[in-house]
């Protein structure tokens, strides 16, 4: 069994950054400790991360991709058509992978299994220690005033303290704010 990260989403102020720990591990041993799991796209306006097998989750980045060209950078309906085309295509389904995908306005967690699930507040994470950083980052957007970056970064660090499988080499993206903003 690889076990190997830990990604979280969050939004506040108009504001979206995700981050993702480097540490990946196969059963009880570190392999890595400075992957690089959360990227952008469509020269910033996407932000995605992922948990499981890389070489699946970057297929499916590009498959991600090629949506958001396709619907013009829409990421509901790109999402949604992945998700679509992930659960019925043969290759894809045999994929082991899960995505958290934002933008400025959305945040979506898309599997496998036909999942497309948005949160109910402006925090999502996946990966081992995802439970433990969407605990964190809760309670710091409502006791804190810190941006959106630094609940990530924080509550990042916070799981590392906790879940073996997380480690504190930490990268954050951003969603680039649009002309203006």
């Amino acid at each position: 069994m690889t076990r190997a990260t830990t990604v979280i989403a969050v939004r506040r102020d108009g504001k979206a950054a995700m981050a993702g720990d480097g540490q990946v591990s196969i059963e009880d041993t570190i392999v890595k400790s400075s992957a690089q799991k959360v990227r952008t796209m469509r020269d910033g306006e996407v932000v995605a991360g992922y948990a499981g097998a890389a070489a699946d989750a970057l297929a499916l980045f590009e498959r991600l991709e090629e949506k958001l060209d396709e619907y013009s950078g829409n990421l509901p309906r790109a999402a949604l058509e992945l998700v679509k085309q992930w659960r019925t295509d043969k290759v894809l389904r045999q994929l082991e992978a899960l995505l958290l995908v934002m933008d400025k306005s959305d945040i979506f967690l898309v599997s496998g299994n036909g999942d497309l699930i948005v949160p109910d507040e402006d925090v999502m994470a996946i990966g081992s220690g995802g439970g433990y950083a969407a605990a964190a980052a809760k309670a710091l957007l409502r006791h804190t005033d810190l941006s959106a970056r630094e609940i990530a970064e924080q509550a990042l660090q916070i799981a590392g303290e906790i879940c073996v499988y997380t480690n504190d080499q930490i990268s954050v993206q951003e969603v680039l704010p649009e002309e203006g903003e």
